[in-house]
């Protein structure tokens, strides 16, 4: 038996945007008082806000208590509790800042006799409310529920579709985006698993990436990506249509997918291709077979049996996950009808056509160059998953807040 702890995971990205500063006193008009957006003292916003500063303030008490200082792993996270939650605290006082000095504005304009300073009150009061404007919106999005899988490493694997050895020569096209994509944002990438093909590229690749919130923008990228294009071994001209599925495994501890001995099956053996001396003379290669599902991983990307066998395990594990992970993603999106869509490996998420040079994000209903995309920019891309995720959470959190009891 192998068993998967999983927490009941909300599709959304966590949202990381800096608290802006506010901005500089300028000459206003008339208030904007009819439209300014405020927390009702017994809403679930306010609720939410206020248990989330009782939070803060109690992990800021445990950095000084001397037996949290004295674990350094009790002290690790608290310390990263904290520093998640403390964005959030800045923009909720900021905010209820915001709204005093509104009151205190409104009191002025009522009161005053000298226009001048009514004037001025006036020009207060307009610059407040849009603030506070800006701060709702913002205290919206961060109170959404983050993925607990977010800040987690991941393994990419990309798989030959349709399309014979188009699909092939495809795959081997993603790997380089995916790569670049990486190398722009910092991250480590590894090959696990690449085997090439007689036409060139990949029939299966798997890559681990490793670095900061990886799954967090990663997540977006699962689906099927399909491709139109004149081959180059097409000597006719025509346009083919291949695809390539990808797969984003978050990366697990064994506390997380437990294996049990029982269901594995594994052997050694000799190492093919391009390589040093133990190429073909000593079994570092690892074939391991799980029982209960079928899934099979060969792994001899490293010259040391131990390494291999502790790679293949590890993607054993992240694909039990995800095996779990989309059972539960697959209910939820059903529920809401997500508009990014189910980040399910079997969805067509993008088309890219190479002779009018335009990526199509289906999930987006949106068009961008080709070029940006296999060039491996693609932070914009995501980034609209990532907002168009957000808008659907928040249009879900407002119809159950509006829904009678």
């Amino acid at each position: 038996m192998w068993t998967a702890a999983l927490v009941c995971l909300p599709l959304v990205a966590s949202w990381h945007g800096s608290i802006v500063p506010r901005p500089p006193r300028a000459a206003g008009a008339l208030s904007r008082s009819a439209f300014c957006m405020e927390i009702d003292d017994d809403s679930f916003l306010t609720k939410s806000l206020g248990a989330m500063k009782e939070q803060f303030l109690q992990l800021t008490e445990q950095l000084s208590d001397p037996e949290v200082v004295a674990d350094s792993r009790r002290l690790q996270d608290v310390s990263k509790e904290r520093a998640r939650l403390e964005k959030r605290v800045i923009a909720y006082d900021e905010y209820m800042s915001c709204k005093e000095g509104i009151v205190d504005a409104k009191e002025i304009i009522a009161e005053e006799s000298d226009a001048e300073l009514r004037d001025m009150a006036r020009e207060e009061m307009r610059e407040l409310e849009t603030r506070q404007e800006e701060l709702y919106k913002e205290l919206e999005i961060m109170l959404l529920p983050s993925d607990p899988n977010d800040d987690k490493n991941v393994m990419v694997e990309i798989r030959a579709g349709a399309g014979g050895d188009e699909a092939s020569i495809w795959t081997g096209d993603l790997v380089k985006v995916y790569q670049k994509f990486a190398e722009t944002q910092g991250w480590q990438v590894s090959p696990l698993t690449l085997q090439q093909s007689d036409s060139g590229g990949y029939t299966n690749a798997v890559l681990q990436v490793t670095g900061d919130s990886v799954y967090s923008k990663l997540k977006y990228e699962a689906g099927v990506h399909r491709v139109q294009r004149v081959p180059a071994t097409e000597t006719q001209g025509r346009i083919h249509t291949s695809t390539a599925t990808v797969a984003i495994m978050p990366e697990v501890s064994e506390v997380e997918v437990e294996l049990d001995p029982k269901d594995l099956q594994l052997q050694t053996a000799r190492s093919s291709g391009a390589g040093g001396q133990n190429v073909n003379k000593v079994e570092t290669a690892i074939d391991l077979i799980h029982l209960p599902t079928g899934i099979r991983i060969f792994c001899q990307q490293e010259r040391s049996q131990l390494k291999n066998k502790e790679r293949a395990l590890s993607l054993l594990r992240s694909r039990l996950y995800e095996i779990e992970l989309e059972k539960q993603q697959s209910e939820v999106a059903a529920k809401r009808l997500a508009q990014v869509g189910s980040g399910s490996r079997s969805e067509k998420i993008r088309t890219y056509n190479y002779k009018d040079n335009r990526c199509t994000d289906h999930r987006l209903g949106h068009n961008f160059p080709l070029s940006q995309f296999l060039g491996g920019d693609i932070d914009s891309i995501i980034g609209m998953c990532i907002a168009s995720d957000q808008q659907s959470q928040l249009e879900e959190l407002s119809n159950k807040q509006t829904a009678p009891a």
